[in-house]
């Protein structure tokens, strides 16, 4: 924008004219009567408020466009809602997508082994959130999240790795899946109980970072672990399961992820 400042002796600057000029912010100060030391206050001064004033706009654009394009303060969808693109697993018999949720097991013929559908990629340090929802009354009805972890050869269905858990007397706990196969933490089963909401929707978030892991439950937390051994892996890829030997379904949505490196 072109500017042109009329000042008086007498009387306060004012605008007078402005116009674009090649998108540079130009002045043309138009002196009555004014000194030397008068002028140049006055330039300082306007300019320093028309800075000031682009420095503002500037700031909130920035602001605008990052909680646009990080609405969730860093969290990014690792799940499109539409396909199972940077995920592997049985998407033939075990899963499916389902009004943008990914289901697994049935409620009419027992699923016969652990099954998992993977990430393609690999985290290390990371926060995870989703929700969960967890249905079934004959046999064995459990589920849960791998992190950290890796598939097998032998069995190919199985995965080793860090696990949080869920289902009857595993509700919110880290079990070390096909390695130490036990629970390493556990929430207090009579506080557990009145946190979390069976056979409807849970929000579950996943706390991993350099060897320590937090598991939370409705806002609630249930475990703080620090893994000891430096032989066990602190980096993997995610799982989802549906355990073996029980009329079961599971169902994941709103699966986001921050990187922590």
């Amino acid at each position: 924008m072109f500017y042109i400042i009329k000042v008086d002796s007498n009387s306060t600057p004012h605008i007078t004219k402005r116009f674009r000029v090649n998108s540079f912010i130009k002045l043309i100060i138009l002196l009555n009567n004014t000194t030397l030391n008068q002028q140049l206050f006055t330039m300082q001064r306007f300019f320093n408020r028309l800075s000031y004033l682009r420095y503002l706009i500037a700031l909130y654009i920035l602001v605008c466009f990052s909680a646009c394009n990080h609405p969730s303060g860093g969290f990014q969808p690792i799940f499109d809602g539409q396909t199972f693109n940077g995920w592997n697993g049985d998407t033939t018999h075990i899963w499916r997508i389902e009004d943008k949720m990914i289901i697994g097991g049935s409620l009419k013929k027992t699923v016969p082994q652990n099954e998992f559908l993977c990430t393609d990629a690999s985290y290390k340090n990371f926060i995870l959130t989703f929700k969960i929802k967890l249905t079934g009354e004959e046999g064995f009805i459990n589920s849960g999240v791998q992190i950290w972890s890796k598939r097998l050869t032998e069995p190919a269905h199985e995965m080793q790795g860090f696990q949080a858990d869920w289902g009857e007397g595993y509700w919110a706990s880290l079990y070390d899946e096909s390695r130490r196969n036990e629970t390493l933490a556990a929430p207090d089963s009579t506080l557990v109980e009145d946190w979390i909401h069976k056979n409807d929707w849970n929000d579950y978030k996943i706390h991993a970072e350099n060897g320590h892991i937090q598991l939370y439950i409705n806002g609630h937390q249930t475990v703080d672990y620090t893994e000891k051994d430096p032989s066990v892996a602190t980096e993997g890829i995610i799982g989802l399961q549906i355990h073996g030997g029980g009329k079961a379904l599971v169902a994941f949505k709103d699966l986001q992820l921050k990187n922590l490196d």
